[in-house]
């Protein structure tokens, strides 16, 4: 809070000798006239929480994924007994969130419930780690179709702009089965959305939220659009025809055309000393018509929501081995997200047959400000203020059509098509770089009272724009756009043997298109020195320096027209754009039968062929075709009436994503860190083994034990880098010659009856849940060549291998642990819930112990390692609490949660024996909410 009031001075500190020269001004705070915004939290839904008293464990999940018999998962007799569980009766190794699951652990979107599934953490935000792999090797599929990404840097879609209340349940398979993609290391998730409701409704919902950090508290925004509370712009963020053909022509415009990019209303960064509070609401309905006997059921929801965070972040770096620090920022980042939502969905069920139509919308927003200060910058001595105005817009629109037809009792078909397209706009990402200092670039000396800084610094002088960190100011225009047609075909066949046998067969299809393009300008004057505005101009806050006055006379000291300010178009050598295509073509065959009594097995191999190419502009393109052999099976033995042990094996791939061969620079706004592609990199190939105890001693009720082994040939993994020793810290990708993971993991779920108790706990019950995992892992450095992370800058060979690349063991420590591996993953939960009415109070308790985010910096010059980059996720202990009502006819749920009691700092950073560099770390806050739903 300290350095935020610290950087409040400096924005409002004005010149003596230029009265205009102040940073920023003081926005007003919100205030009821703002227009109201709605939610993405969990509701009641009729669909899978009825009012009438029961329960949804009494309903197994609904599931829609390739080659999934759900009859199956209904009904099974193992050893003579009937147990209708999903995870149970599945052949292979399964996790499954129900509705009821997802609304009890009260988290707002899909990734925060995944959480609590055994050995599942999340990174970044959304993306989620099975068993300490990274998202890579995670595939996301809705409705069994895969998803496209709107994130650049990852071909995996971020799960958290997915609110749980348009999820029916989510399916994780821990092993792999040929009938779903190749590419497979964690495990892959299977979100099915919501479909045919058991009765008509009509629910409305909202909630509010305070964060201890963010509502009330200092942040910094800016104005933008009117229409930004809802996360779409309108128009005032438009891109003028010069900027969209900038390599059309010589990559310099003069300030006629610098003039019509929109200025103050996305330059000036502001001061709010009361951010908001958060605010969502969702409306949802849906109608279930019988027709004779078949049902036709149609669902739709829209949500939207508000969000306000603030970072209050230390972010350093050293580049010697002892640790010392060379820069040292306080860095202060508002992110205002809104996320809008909406899902339409057709069903219609006739026999034993349903065809399902699902739309989904997904619009999500970050409107970020941010400022950085720092005494110490390349050991600069001197105060460096840094501004950026940020606009990051990303759209999922997917449509599908599923059909699951029994066509007689033995045949089986399945079939499903979808287009999805993902976008990803970022107009006017701006910079502006402030030096203090008691002289301008041209020698003229500055005398104020001084201007205080946090820890006890003066400007004994005024801030200027200068040229010392080249550029003194820039703006950045992206774009991403990104279309996936997939279809596939699923037949099984049971044969009419004395045991069980069935026979399956599929194809699949699939084909990504991807456009990206990274526009980055950089302001100069036109003298032909290409330096900073001359004085007093250097002194303007950046609404001013770019006004009209100042673009056509940005050097009045030299004269009337001496120069002006223009604009460089940086090429980046030929790295600002890329294309890209995946087409795969796959098919498969497998079986599954009762080998004897007790004894079940499934068995199969799935040919899969792709062609991945990557082509920049101006560059040579990046292609990878292969095809690949990929056998998988399970067995399971049923040895007792509610024991059953499995064995698994599998071979699967990785590939690398677009974005990692794309030699583009990108600033992730999660980690404020620039990225760099590597067109050297190339297929992963895993082997994976599981052996697994499984014991159902109840309804809902299990223990279960298991052990995997992963190796990897050729991970790819993300390292930090310098590009020259005055350069800020930079990530790049490479692979390693393999890596092995291996752990255990452990679960149980009971339910205790209270009604000993007395009258109030005669319907209630206690829930007890808890799970742990416990992984390691190691990569091998030898003296293989490996790509230099740094490759796309025209890094040169290390330890006599070709350009481009270098010694494993010269860039990477053996024997380090994998990026994103925690050695430890411990959820636990704790509920109290009435099985007559609505009625639950849970506490959960959440561990991730720390974890690689990323290797190095990686020893580029051959001069030692560096400690790797660390997080430290920590502990997390949340409360939530929903009770039902019913009222004039409506049935009324309000939900009260407590989010992060603990405190939870994040932080990321590196251990030079005992003294630690802080990457980035600042304070999480603590969450409280409450929320009210009506339904009809």
């Amino acid at each position: 809070m300290q350095h935020r009031r610290a950087y409040a001075t400096l924005l409002l500190l004005t010149s003596q000798l230029v009265a205009p020269a102040v940073l920023a001004q003081t926005a007003p705070a919100p205030t009821a006239a703002t227009p109201p915004v709605v939610q993405t939290g969990t509701q009641p839904d009729p669909v899978a929480t009825p009012q009438d008293g029961t329960t949804t464990t009494d309903t197994p999940a609904e599931v829609s994924s390739p080659g999934f018999d759900e009859s199956t998962a209904e009904e099974i007799v193992v050893v003579g007994r009937n147990i209708p569980n999903v995870v149970r009766a599945t052949p292979q190794i399964v996790s499954v969130l129900s509705e009821a699951d997802i609304a009890r652990t009260g988290d707002g979107d899909i990734a925060g419930a995944l959480t609590r599934v055994t050995g599942l953490s999340v990174v970044g935000g959304g993306f989620v780690y099975v068993r300490g792999l990274g998202d890579r090797y995670s595939s996301s599929l809705l409705n069994g179709s895969p998803l496209p990404s709107p994130e650049p840097l990852r071909r995996s879609v971020p799960l958290d702009i997915f609110p749980t209340s348009i999820v029916g349940s989510a399916l994780v398979q821990k092993t792999y089965s040929v009938n779903f993609p190749g590419e497979f290391g964690g495990g892959v998730i299977n979100l099915t959305s919501k479909a045919i409701p058991k009765k008509n409704f009509l629910s409305i919902g909202g909630s509010i939220a305070a964060d201890t950090v963010t509502t009330s508290e200092l942040g910094y925004v800016y104005a933008g659009g009117k229409s930004d509370w809802i996360g779409y712009d309108d128009g005032t963020r438009g891109v003028p025809a010069f900027i969209r053909n900038a390599d059309q022509g010589s990559g310099i415009f003069t300030a006629d055309q610098v003039a019509q990019l929109n200025n103050a209303r996305t330059t000036l960064l502001q001061v709010n000393n009361q951010l908001p509070a958060n605010l969502s609401g969702e409306i949802a309905g849906g109608s279930v018509f019988d027709i004779g006997s078949d049902r036709l059921g149609v669902i739709a929801s829209l949500g939207l929501s508000n969000t306000f965070r603030t970072r209050d972040a230390i972010q350093q770096d050293s580049v010697s081995e002892d640790g010392t620090v060379r820069n040292d920022f306080r860095t202060v980042l508002t992110d205002n997200r809104i996320v809008a939502n909406a899902l339409v969905g057709l069903g219609y069920e006739f026999n034993d047959n349903t065809i399902r139509w699902t739309n989904v919308y997904i619009h999500d927003t970050l409107k970020q400000g941010r400022l950085a200060g720092s005494e110490a910058y390349n050991n600069f001595s001197g105060l460096r203020l840094q501004q950026n105005t940020n606009w990051f817009e990303r759209q999922l629109i997917e449509t599908q059509l599923v059909g699951e037809f029994k066509l007689t009792d033995a045949l089986k078909f399945d079939a499903r098509g979808a287009f999805a397209n993902s976008k990803r706009n970022a107009p006017y990402e701006r910079q502006f770089d402030y030096l203090c200092s008691n002289r301008t670039t041209n020698g003229y000396p500055i005398t104020t009272d001084g201007a205080p800084f946090s820890r006890g610094f003066n400007c004994n002088g005024a801030y200027q724009v200068t040229q010392r960190f080249s550029p003194f100011a820039s703006v950045v225009f992206s774009e991403l756009d990104e279309n996936l047609y997939t279809g596939q075909a699923d037949l099984s066949y049971k044969l009419a043997t004395d045991r069980p046998i069935t026979l399956s067969t599929g194809y699949f299809y699939s084909n990504t298109d991807r456009n990206s393009r990274r526009l980055q300008f950089n302001y100069q004057t036109s003298d032909g020195a290409g330096t900073a505005p001359g004085f007093p101009n250097n002194l303007l806050r950046p609404d001013y320096l770019l006004s009209p006055d100042s673009l056509f006379n940005a050097c009045p000291q030299r004269g009337t027209g001496a120069c002006t300010i223009q604009l460089q178009f940086n090429t980046q050598n030929g790295a600002y754009a890329y294309d890209a295509g995946l087409e795969i073509h796959a098919g498969y065959v497998q079986a599954e039968a009762e080998v004897s009594d007790g004894l079940r097995a499934v068995a199969g191999v799935r040919y899969e062929t792709a062609r991945e190419e990557v082509t920049p502009i101006g560059n040579p393109s990046t292609i990878l075709k292969n095809g690949y052999w990929l056998p998988a099976g399970t067995l399971t033995w049923n040895f007792a009436s509610d024991m059953q042990a499995r064995l698994s094996g599998a071979k699967t791939i990785s590939r690398p994503q677009f974005r990692e061969l794309a030699p583009q620079q990108f600033r992730d706004p999660d980690s404020d860190r620039l990225f760099f592609g590597n067109p050297n990199l190339r297929d992963s190939e895993l082997w994976n083994l599981e052996a697994r105890y499984e014991w159902f001693f109840g309804r809902d009720q299990r223990f279960t034990a298991a052990g995997f082994y992963k190796r990897i040939d050729r991970p790819i993994e993300q390292a930090g880098f310098y590009p020259s020793p005055d350069a800020t810290l930079q990530t790049g990708f490479t692979y390693l010659p393999k890596a092995t993971l291996w752990g255990g993991e452990v679960e149980a779920q009971k339910y205790v009856p209270l009604e000993s108790l007395g009258n109030f706990f005669a319907t209630r019950r206690l829930l007890l849940l808890a799970n742990y995992t416990y992984t390691q892992s190691q990569i091998t450095a030898d003296g293989s060549c490996v790509p230099n992370p740094a490759a796309a800058l025209g890094s040169p060979g290390i330890g006599g291998c070709a350009a481009g690349f270098g010694r494993a063991n010269l860039l990477f420590r053996d024997g380090a642990p994998l990026t994103g591996q925690s050695d430890h993953l411990v959820n636990v939960q704790v509920g109290l819930e009435d099985t007559a009415n609505l009625s639950q109070l849970t506490l959960l308790f959440n561990y991730a112990s720390d974890r690689v985010t990323n290797r190095g910096p990686s020893n580029l010059s051959g001069q030692g390692f560096q400690p790797d980059i660390v997080e430290r996720p920590g502990i997390r202990l949340d409360l939530v609490a929903r009770q039902g009502f019913e009222v004039a006819g409506a049935n009324l749920e309000v939900k009260a949660e407590a989010r992060n009691l603990t405190g939870q700092r994040y932080s990321e950073s590196q251990n030079f024996g005992g003294n630690p560099v802080y990457i980035n770390r600042y304070d999480l806050g603590r969450m409280f909410s409450l929320g009210i739903t009506a339904q009809f």
